[in-house]
């Protein structure tokens, strides 16, 4: 049984960390990859965001994360306005983003990853405390601290990449495309950590093409096509629409 998830270097705030996005527009220069997105994450909530490639996904989490600036509406993540927040604080106020292709510094060792996940001087004086819980949470990072990340497989990269993530204390996770590019066992081990993760109480915000997976873990979930959100309820209210299981499930 793995210890509770550590959050006390996250601040608190009034609106205790709900994640709020009104009429989101973003894009590339010229190219616009989001028009209008509205979006709510409650604490404690696991929320997913599906569709299909092109659809805007990554860019939404780019956008919550601080690495794209939407260019209208508003974006808060515990009353604050994370469109005014330089996206280096935004660790410091308790979001961490797992992005697309895991993103690790693959000539450096696991352990060495995680140093570079505390990297802020709250998470640094928590070091070897959330070291040894992302150890907990991930047996075989334990097993491979001292081993080059790029070495080792996907799935244990994916690992480390959630591992590294948490060592931030954070109190909303981003999660973009865990399963791309993993063999369907590695894909079940993957989402089985991330039901691990959310039942110790931590916020997570998933975005995935594997929509059949991510509706088995998560609370609710929006589905995008071409930027837009084109539907939204409960896990298992989309899993039961017809349109949703033609579109996505494989079903009639």
């Amino acid at each position: 049984m793995s210890a509770a998830l550590d959050t006390r270097a996250a601040p608190q705030s009034p609106s205790g960390g709900t994640l709020e996005l009104s009429g989101i527009h973003a894009g590339y220069g010229d190219f616009q990859a989001l028009f209008g997105i509205s979006l709510r994450v409650e604490p404690g909530e696991a929320v997913g965001v599906v569709g299909p490639n092109g659809a805007g996904k990554t860019t939404l989490l780019r956008v919550i994360s601080g690495l794209i600036r939407p260019t209208a509406g508003t974006l808060r993540f515990g009353g604050q306005d994370l469109a005014r927040t330089p996206p280096h604080q935004l660790p410091a106020l308790g979001i961490a983003h797992v992005p697309e292709n895991r993103r690790l510094f693959p000539h450096l060792t696991v352990e060495e990853n995680l140093k570079v996940g505390a990297f802020s001087p709250a998470a640094r004086a928590h070091f070897a405390e959330r070291r040894d819980r992302v150890y907990d949470l991930f047996p075989k990072m334990k097993q491979r601290r001292h081993q080059l990340a790029g070495t080792m497989s996907g799935g244990e990269q994916q690992m480390c990449a959630i591992g590294r993530a948490l060592m931030c204390a954070p109190r909303i996770l981003l999660l973009d495309e865990p399963s791309a590019g993993l063999a369907p066992i590695v894909v079940k081990q993957v989402f089985d950590l991330v039901r691990r993760i959310r039942e110790e109480g931590l916020t997570v915000l998933i975005v995935e093409q594997n929509v059949a997976q991510v509706l088995r873990v998560v609370d609710r979930a929006y589905v995008l096509e071409t930027g837009r959100v084109a539907a939204e309820g409960r896990s298992s209210e989309l899993a039961a629409d017809p349109a949703i299981r033609r579109s996505y499930l494989g079903g009639h």
